[in-house]
């Protein structure tokens, strides 16, 4: 009797000892299995990722969303679960109310996640400032090469003032030395340009929303002015492209304004719908004809009626000159910013002028009041970035490498 027993103790130890060791051996195996399979997994998202048009070569950049895994056949390299942190953005440009950012701002920016951040005049009083200003705006942001814009044209739009004397170099002081020698004119402008541009740099700027390629002409409003180079288009195409090629030797990019031209117009757009009477045919000889074969990252509209083209839609509300001028006859191939839509010249208010100019074919759009509730609004009613201003973005963000 007790022999039996025991032997059915020995023949049930043996058994659990068979199933815990079989049971042990399964579960390593299917562990190993589904860490192969998450293996897999990270190299199909990174292949996938990379291999897009706007990711490919440029991994350099990627924000990492699940860390922990290398290629270890390529040690340079980690492999990032995914780039597109970086590229979820709003696809709005707005400004903040004063020298540094609230709380409010704060919040409301890491969680809409803007595009880029405007500064004007009443967000600078210092060097020393403007450097802490836009290193917590990128901090806010974890993005080193987070985009942060400046109207900086030289002459009476200088938003540098409060430490840079910039008021004698407008754009027109440039087009009549280069209208008397283009070889001195040339290289008077490469050395201003490359002495703004370190300062620049130096204060965490890195697009200015200049040259304005806008023709002088009888009728141009005093709100152009001389910030246009000149009356002859030629000079005016010449000039721009020195200028983007200068910022960009430098690491800065340029937004080319106001396409598809300004200088026809007799009022000032912050104020009221200016309309341009001239004919199509009249503009592609000289308007058009200043914003041709710029390699610019980005252009500003013009909130313009052309009523020879379009009679019912300004140009930055309508998708007839944005893809028909701006994209086909100009050949522009960067991102649209939209002027800036709290102007008066939009006669809706600011969440539809914002929905007309993304449809009309702007990639994105310009909020330049710095009033927070209205910040935290349009933000909340503005789409994502859409595949074609990920992929330029990714090409913008590549070239501040």
């Amino acid at each position: 009797m007790i022999k039996n027993f025991f032997s059915v103790i020995l023949f049930l130890f043996t058994f659990f000892f068979i199933f815990f060791v079989i049971s042990t051996y399964v579960s390593e195996k299917n562990q190993k299995k589904i860490n192969l399979n998450r293996q897999n997994v990270h190299l199909k998202i990174e292949e996938s990722l990379i291999n897009l048009p706007f990711l490919k070569n440029d991994t350099q950049d990627v924000i990492e969303f699940n860390s922990g895994y290398r290629n270890e056949n390529n040690k340079k390299k980690e492999i990032f679960g995914t780039y597109l942190k970086k590229m979820i953005r709003k696809a709005a440009i707005v400004s903040i109310s004063g020298p540094s950012l609230t709380k409010d701002e704060i919040k409301i920016i890491k969680k809409e996640k803007p595009w880029g951040i405007i500064l004007f005049k009443r967000n600078i009083y210092s060097k020393k400032q403007l450097i802490h200003l836009t290193k917590d705006i990128r901090k806010t942001m974890n993005d080193k090469k987070y985009p942060i814009l400046i109207d900086e044209e030289g002459g009476k739009v200088s938003r540098l003032s409060s430490f840079l004397n910039n008021t004698p170099f407008n754009q027109k002081y440039f087009g009549d030395i280069y209208k008397l020698n283009k070889n001195i004119g040339a290289k008077f402008y490469k050395s201003y340009i490359n002495s703004l541009s370190k300062i620049l740099i130096n204060v965490g700027i890195n697009i200015t929303t200049s040259p304005v390629l806008d023709l002088t002409k009888k009728k141009t409003h005093k709100v152009i002015g001389n910030r246009s180079y000149s009356t002859n288009p030629l000079i005016v195409n010449e000039l721009g492209k020195l200028c983007v090629k200068f910022f960009k030797k430098n690491k800065i990019a340029t937004v080319i304004k106001h396409i598809p031209g300004h200088g026809g117009a007799n009022s000032d757009s912050h104020f009221s719908l200016p309309k341009v009477n001239d004919t199509l045919q009249s503009l592609k000889k000289k308007d058009f004809k200043c914003f041709k074969y710029t390699s610019s990252f980005f252009a500003m509209t013009a909130h313009i009626l052309y009523t020879k083209i379009d009679k019912k839609n300004n140009a930055t509300h309508s998708s007839l000159i944005l893809k028909k001028i701006v994209r086909n006859e100009i050949g522009f191939r960067g991102i649209l910013i939209s002027d800036d839509i709290s102007m008066k010249a939009l006669k809706y208010d600011m969440i539809k002028n914002a929905r007309l100019a993304l449809k009309a074919g702007c990639n994105l759009i310009l909020y330049c009041a710095g009033k927070t509730h209205e910040i935290e609004k349009l933000l909340n009613e503005t789409p994502y970035i859409d595949k074609f201003t990920m992929k330029k973005t990714s090409e913008f963000y590549k070239f501040l490498s």
